[in-house]
């Protein structure tokens, strides 16, 4: 729906966050990123999404230009990043790296459970607390991939 409404924008649409990766629990809401040109410009895409039902709900220009949308539902969140952007690479090295290896996976699953036991003040917190463990992740797929140093810092 999110390729259709934004044929002429989307350069890529992407199943991202713990739905993505099959076996691992997983909070009942759909995670897509959202790559266009310029993120910043939302009259190219924002129009487009509104009137497929989303509603914009996060608008972080001083990081990354990020903008989260989200259904009436809450059950999709919508990430929006620019082309070229070292979230985008992050985030498909994460996922890719769950896919791949049952330990990590593992031991992000039980992260979570722990952490969902827990009362947070805000979804912030509870996603710094698993920040470690994330780069951790990150690292060792950014590793198998053999990039260099040089590589790895631009992602």
């Amino acid at each position: 729906m999110i390729a259709r409404a934004l044929s002429e924008v989307a350069r890529r649409v992407e199943h991202i966050g713990s739905t993505s990766v099959v076996g691992l629990a997983a909070k009942p809401i759909i995670d897509i990123l959202l790559v266009v040109d310029d993120a910043g410009n939302e009259s190219r895409y924002l129009p487009q999404l509104t009137t497929a039902g989303y509603v914009l709900r996060v608008r972080e220009p001083d990081w990354h230009e990020h903008r989260m949308l989200r259904t009436p539902e809450r059950d999709v969140h919508l990430h929006v990043f620019s082309v070229g952007c070292e979230q985008i690479e992050r985030h498909l090295l994460f996922r890719d790296r769950l896919r791949a290896s049952d330990g990590d996976r593992r031991r992000y699953e039980a992260l979570k459970q722990a952490l969902a036991k827990q009362d947070w003040p805000d979804m912030n917190a509870y996603g710094a607390a698993k920040s470690e463990l994330i780069e951790e992740i990150v690292g060792a797929a950014r590793g198998k991939r053999g990039c260099s140093n040089a590589c790895q810092s631009m992602l």
